[in-house]
């Protein structure tokens, strides 16, 4: 829920990880955190989610599984999507080259039913003044 509530216009946020390491459940944080009352869920087959907020801003939610590469994500109209909101990438590593260079990558690793291990990387300034604020909002430090 903290990373939601920082995002803004043009973010882009890469999640990668195994089936079950919970990018899904991260997403459904994030939206909670960044305002919209949307129900979150896995766009596996509709390839885009879009959350609204009530101040009207969206928040883009592309899940890259099934796409073939870079080239078919590039028919998804990413640089519109991030003229109009942030966006969430998950499956990220598999059009990296269609995504902005700059941002925040957030490796999902499964550990049990109850646990996940999480390595963030950031590129760019804004991203890690991102990461830097996000970690001072966890760790009060």
């Amino acid at each position: 829920m903290r990373l939601g509530g920082i995002l803004r216009l043009g973010d882009v946020i890469g999640l990668s990880g195994d089936l079950g390491a919970g990018k899904t459940t991260l997403v459904q944080g994030m939206t909670v955190g960044w305002g919209s009352s949307d129900d979150a869920s896995s766009p596996t087959f509709v390839l885009v989610n879009v959350y609204r907020r009530p101040d009207h801003c969206q928040l883009f939610h592309l899940d890259a599984y099934r796409l073939s590469g870079a080239a078919e994500a590039m028919d998804l109209d990413i640089e519109n999507m991030l003229e109009h909101g942030p966006l969430v990438v998950e499956w990220a590593e598999r059009i990296k080259a269609a995504l902005p260079q700059k941002g925040l990558w957030i490796q999902l690793k499964w550990i049990d039913e109850f646990h996940r291990d999480m390595l963030l990387s950031a590129v760019g300034d804004r991203y890690l003044a991102l990461l830097a604020s996000l970690r001072q909002e966890i760790f009060k430090s």
